[in-house]
């Protein structure tokens, strides 16, 4: 480890200075660590209308007639794609186009560093043989969440908008009604958006475009969707450049008082060594979390390990499923909750989705096949710890095959 840390120590005096090196040092000092998932999951519940079986039936009528029109047009292209895939057998793992078309390359197959980094752009690619096509009905919605005090408020100073301190990506089937979950770690290294530290006007002044944390890409920005279409951008850039097509980020302030407007989650403590955050936080037991204790649930990590984000993201999976539990259960008795929950949230989320979309969403969270262990998949990698702070490089070789169960269907 200590020849590691040598090696990183001159490059780390130069690449965190300025700004970027001002907020890891706050962010250390702020302790807002690690509730990003469940503050977004919190929100997506709160969209589950009390009208939603007669809104529901409309929706996937529409769905079902928009699913059959693109199977459609999918199974004749697919008969092109068998063919060509037939004759690609002298094609590399990995390409692309955005035609459907594939194209010839060596047999030796490149690394993920050779094959283009905008590669996930494509509508049809090619990997191990087989040809794949985006799924046109499963949706890429990115979810962030902010390590910020109070509303979600337009902020004219970069780093006053908070950090991307949860981030997952969230692949929606529009025609199965499923959902399932791409954890990102926090510190994850790729290119995002430096901009000025003070703002002149509604655009800021963009600098750069820098290997730096994936947090960083959201405190650059405005702290509201400026900041998610950095956070978006810099996401897209890490996933090979797989379009996203929505974005929500939440305020972790308000996920005490979700927690305990709908009578607390049921959560059994996964981790040795939680008594330091909470002494009912005993490895094993069952623990019904009112407010205060969900927040440390979801927060504590032992900063006395490297790369502990990683372990917390553990605790972050058994509070989202144990919520949206929470939440269907409260409603066969307080038909009113949805519509308290919302209430509640108004000022704390910001998203580009329409209503018809985030409540689609909520309620195949709630009403389908719920979230489960096998819902969740972490991007793949390796943490490393420098002098300073921890470092999460993704195996984009070993991510693909992910992105293309999600989001990719074989034709």
């Amino acid at each position: 480890m200590s020849g590691r840390k040598n090696h990183h120590s001159h490059e780390r005096e130069e690449a965190y200075s300025g700004l970027s090196g001002w907020l890891r040092k706050h962010r250390v000092r702020l302790r807002r660590l690690g509730i990003g998932l469940a503050a977004v999951t919190a929100a997506l519940a709160v969209w589950y209308t009390a009208g939603r079986y007669q809104q529901r039936k409309a929706q996937e009528a529409m769905i079902a007639e928009r699913h059959r029109q693109e199977t459609a047009a999918e199974l004749a292209d697919g008969k092109a794609g068998e063919a060509k895939a037939e004759t690609g057998k002298n094609q590399s793992k990995l390409t692309g186009s955005g035609e459907g078309e594939t194209s010839q390359t060596n047999e030796e197959t490149p690394s993920a560093e050779q094959t283009s980094s905008r590669l996930l752009e494509e509508t049809t690619l090619s990997w191990n043989g087989k040809t794949y096509r985006r799924n046109t009905y499963t949706k890429a919605i990115l979810c962030i969440g902010v390590d910020r005090n109070g509303p979600m408020t337009e902020t004219t100073l970069s780093g006053d908008g908070g950090q991307a301190d949860g981030i997952f990506l969230l692949a929606h089937d529009t025609a199965r009604n499923q959902l399932k979950i791409l954890l990102i770690p926090r510190d994850t290294m790729t290119e995002i958006t430096k901009t000025d530290i003070s703002w002149t006007d509604a655009n800021g002044t963009e600098l750069e475009q820098s290997v730096d944390h994936l947090s960083l890409s959201y405190a650059y920005g405005d702290g509201r969707e400026k900041s998610c279409e950095y956070t978006k951008k810099a996401v897209s850039n890490l996933l090979m450049g797989l379009p996203i097509d929505s974005y929500m980020a939440a305020d972790l302030e308000i996920i005490g008082s979700l927690n305990d407007a709908v009578g607390g989650v049921t959560v059994t403590i996964p981790t040795l060594g939680m008594e330091e955050a909470d002494p009912e936080f005993v490895f094993g037991q069952t623990v019904r979390l009112d407010g205060e204790q969900a927040e440390r649930f979801v927060r504590y990590r032992d900063t006395g390990k490297d790369n502990s984000a990683l372990s917390r993201m553990e605790q972050q999976k058994l509070y989202i499923s144990g919520f949206f539990q929470a939440v269907k259960e409260r409603s066969k008795t307080e038909s009113s909750i949805v519509e308290k929950l919302f209430e509640m949230t108004q000022n704390y989320m910001v998203t580009d989705m329409a209503k018809e979309q985030y409540l689609k969403l909520a309620m195949d969270a709630l009403e389908g096949e719920g979230l489960t262990a096998a819902s969740f998949k972490m991007a793949p990698g390796t943490g490393t710890a420098t002098e300073a702070y921890d470092e999460y490089y993704v195996d984009q070789e070993a991510l693909i095959p992910i992105i293309l169960e999600l989001f990719y269907r074989e034709i």
